[in-house]
């Protein structure tokens, strides 16, 4: 029985799919760091269409849907920051796409899904750090086209999420335990892949909206300003994150913008309030990156309660959901997302196009503005009425927004108001203030 093992195990190594391009090593890039000429309010005109829709879906998917498990970190004996760990053998891992097989996969349910939610983009890990690829990929053999399923998931993809009037974005991991060259002498033949594998991605799927890069927090040994030239000249328009640049755990921590990245990104944590750099909440919403048995999943008020805190901190949600191995997006996480649409379609303009505050997020709930308005979001309401700190601004008129109006107390001291029991939403009560002036221009205010 060992040696019939043995011998299984030998030969599942020796078939694993091969690398259509193999170039030579060549020297490390000389290039100077990359020079950003955009002006703040070039970029900020960019920026627009992101900071205005506020939610995103993101969606962790391949082969290791098959076991259950964690993307890419399950693998065995790969990741740095877990060396000789992870559940699932290499040999074994490696070889999971020849059983993968996504016959329910529909690029139009996925879109609709995200659209019904009140997402406004879509971001899919079309590769991840285990190097297998979701597009039908000349570079490398290890992709879709490979598996029983062939078809190209992400030009599926990106075609239903246009259709249905949302922006695309591809997540893709510059690191790839799985090659050899990786983080060794023959590292610039790794990079001249990894950037093949990029040209493919931007060049052959049309108008990409963002690109989000990941990090494991060690060496980024990328050619970054080289990578960044590559992305800006093929898609000048798109959107980029701040983890290319990071390339320690201090990196990691302080979450820099250097251009020309756009946003930074705190990971499953709520971002705090910050009205200058641009940023945006990645979170899962059950327990890890990628679809899990069992899982215990986010009820449909955390989520709406999240997206306040993001938007009234001045960020963004990227939800992240993990389809099933037949393809199809667990119904359980459909119905929350359901839940939280029908919840934007009443309340969306609180949400959408707005900036975060003044009010600082806090035990109350959070704020957002847009305009002479100022949106109250109601998380949690105490005994008595809510309290605030005095407004620079003179409210005009209050009401539960779509709904009656609400008496506002307003002194030199703060502002109070109430809503009946009876009247407020258990996820999240809406108060829109009408000031006599803009919203926008006053200063953050932190609430005790």
């Amino acid at each position: 029985m060992k040696l019939r093992l043995f011998v299984l195990l030998i030969s599942l190594l020796a078939i694993q799919p091969g690398r259509a391009v193999e170039p030579s090593a060549a020297p490390p890039s000389t290039a100077a760091p990359y020079q950003d000429t955009e002006t703040p309010a070039d970029r900020a005109a960019r920026m627009a269409w992101w900071r205005d829709a506020r939610f995103g879906l993101f969606i962790h998917y391949g082969p290791v849907s098959l076991t259950g498990r964690e993307l890419s970190w399950s693998r065995a004996n790969s990741n740095p920051r877990c060396p000789n760990h992870g559940p699932t053998p290499v040999a074994v891992y490696d070889n999971l796409h020849k059983q993968f097989d996504p016959e329910k996969f529909n690029a139009a349910a996925w879109a609709d899904i995200a659209k019904e939610a009140g997402m406004k983009y879509v971001v899919l890990t079309v590769k991840h750090c285990d190097g297998f690829l979701l597009w039908d990929s000349k570079v490398d053999g290890y992709n879709i086209a490979a598996t029983p399923f062939k078809r190209d998931i992400a030009a599926e993809l990106a075609k239903a999420v246009r259709a249905d009037g949302l922006r695309m974005g591809w997540y893709f991991s510059p690191m790839d335990w799985r090659d050899p060259d990786f983080r060794t002498a023959r590292n610039p033949a790794f990079v001249q892949r990894m950037q093949a594998e990029l040209r493919e991605l931007l060049t052959n799927y049309g108008k990409i909206d963002l690109l989000w890069f990941d990090t494991d927090g060690y060496s980024n040994d990328y050619d970054v300003a080289d990578t960044y030239r590559l992305i800006k000249s093929l898609q000048p328009a798109m959107l980029v994150d701040n983890r290319l640049d990071m390339g320690t755990r201090a990196s990691y921590k302080k979450q820099a913008i250097i251009p020309p990245a756009d946003y930074y990104t705190p990971e499953q944590r709520i971002g705090s309030y910050d009205g200058q750099r641009p940023w945006e909440t990645c979170e899962t919403l059950g327990k890890q990156w990628s679809w899990k048995p069992k899982d215990h999943i986010k009820s449909v008020s955390k989520i709406i309660a999240d997206l306040a805190d993001c938007a009234g901190g001045d960020g963004n949600l990227l939800l992240d959901v993990g389809p099933m191995p037949d393809g199809e997006i667990e119904p359980r996480q459909v119905d929350v997302l359901k839940g939280v649409g029908l919840f934007l379609k009443k309340n969306g303009e609180s949400i959408y196009g707005t900036r975060g505050g003044p009010y600082k997020p806090a035990a109350y709930g959070a704020s957002t503005r847009k305009g002479n308005q100022v949106y109250i979001h109601v998380l949690k309401w105490p005994q008595g009425p809510i309290t605030l700190p005095p407004l620079p601004a003179r409210v005009v008129s209050a009401k539960i927004l779509g709904g009656e109006n609400v008496q506002v107390q307003q002194t030199d001291q703060g502002l109070q108001f109430s809503v009946p029991p009876q009247t407020r939403d258990p996820s999240d009560t809406v108060v829109v203030l009408t000031l006599d002036k803009p919203a926008q221009p006053i200063p953050a205010i932190t609430v005790p």
